[in-house]
């Protein structure tokens, strides 16, 4: 089965797959929408360029707003002028990436970002 990358979401299916697969994102003014929660503009930056690393890799251009604290991630298909399985793709994978939390694993090496030092702590998890 091949996939019609440039098939558009009418605002009910949109809604939809947002609730169940990105809880966190909203559709607003025809765009998919999530906004990050830092701690400083260190943890800004790291959102920015983790979303540019997988936005870039994935050749799919997300529009981004940020300031000290926050990173907005707005997603469209700019080409079909709306949204695309494209968009939701992303979405995930930014979701997962940038929400990650090694700490959580008990077992695991890694231990996280401690969350409790603001000189370490960089997001602010939903």
């Amino acid at each position: 089965m091949t996939i019609d990358r440039k098939h558009t979401f009418g605002p009910e299916e949109i809604e939809a797959r947002l609730k169940a697969d990105l809880p966190h994102w909203r559709y607003e003014d025809g765009w998919i929408r999530r906004n990050y929660r830092t701690n400083s503009w260190k943890g800004t930056l790291m959102v920015i360029n983790a979303v540019g690393h997988l936005a870039e890799a994935a050749w799919h251009h997300p529009d981004l707003t940020a300031s000290y604290a926050w990173v907005e991630v707005r997603l469209m298909s700019h080409d079909a002028k709306g949204i695309t399985v494209r968009d939701f793709a992303l979405a995930q994978k930014i979701e997962e990436m940038v929400t990650w939390q090694p700490g959580l694993q008990a077992d695991g090496p890694l231990e996280g970002t401690p969350q409790h030092d603001l000189r370490f702590s960089y997001l602010k998890y939903d």
